[in-house]
């Protein structure tokens, strides 16, 4: 009989375990083979921005597999290059938030869902393609807005560590040095491709050709996670 309330206690926890798992945040691909995910937020909030085309080009020229989280004011202004980029096999478009607030983790959860698919719809639209990934702006988020993007589907994909390379006093070196020092397999890494990014035009090809040296390649994180 003790045996058997042991057992009983067991499943009823599971249960009620699974009931309130919470969300995921991914912040690194499940794999211990010796690939990196490179992702680039494209953000807008309010002034028009456009790609950083030092990045973007380059990234193009050597078809590198990248990931690009774009708000739904993004897509907007630069609607004819998304839908290009959405024509590529190896670029994936991903959801970053209609208007980019910084402050999700205050919002509640049909807050939350409003901002998801208002820019999912935009995105769908240009990409034919329905995003599966989200990423907060910021990072910032809270649970309940958490659980609300998985129930509809959403894969949540933030970073392990940031390079920094919106801040202007982190030169290429610094962004070179950090990244090279960092990095491991299964890496998230997270770019900025609106022209944040102040060095990450005059960094990247030394930073793709360093981690190319040390054995590393290049995915999509749908490679690894989701569709």
């Amino acid at each position: 009989m003790r045996g058997e309330r042991f057992i009983i206690a067991g499943i009823l926890c599971a249960l009620w375990c699974g009931s309130t798992a919470s969300a995921d945040v991914i912040t690194h691909i499940p794999t211990t083979d010796k690939v990196i995910a490179l992702t680039f937020d494209a953000c807008e909030a309010g002034t028009p921005v456009s790609f950083d085309r030092g990045v973007l080009d380059y990234l193009l020229e050597r078809k590198i597999p990248f990931t690009v989280f774009v708000t739904g004011r993004f897509v907007q202004t630069n609607r004819v290059d998304v839908e290009a980029l959405s024509k590529l096999d190896f670029v994936e478009i991903e959801n970053h938030s209609w208007s980019h607030p910084n402050t999700m983790n205050h919002f509640t959860a049909d807050a939350v869902l409003k901002q998801a698919e208002r820019a999912q719809q935009v995105i769908e639209d240009a990409t034919g393609r329905a995003p599966q990934f989200f990423r907060f702006p910021a990072g910032n988020y809270n649970q309940a807005g958490l659980n609300a993007l998985e129930e509809r589907g959403y894969k949540i994909v933030h970073w392990r560590w940031a390079t920094g390379d919106p801040d202007p006093r982190e030169s290429a070196d610094a962004l070179f040095d950090r990244v090279t020092t960092k990095v491991a397999s299964g890496d998230i890494i997270i770019f900025h491709i609106n022209g944040r990014g102040v060095h990450t035009a005059e960094a990247l090809p030394r930073i793709v050709e360093q981690l190319e040296a040390d054995g590393y390649r290049f995915v999509l994180i749908s490679d690894y996670i989701g569709n």
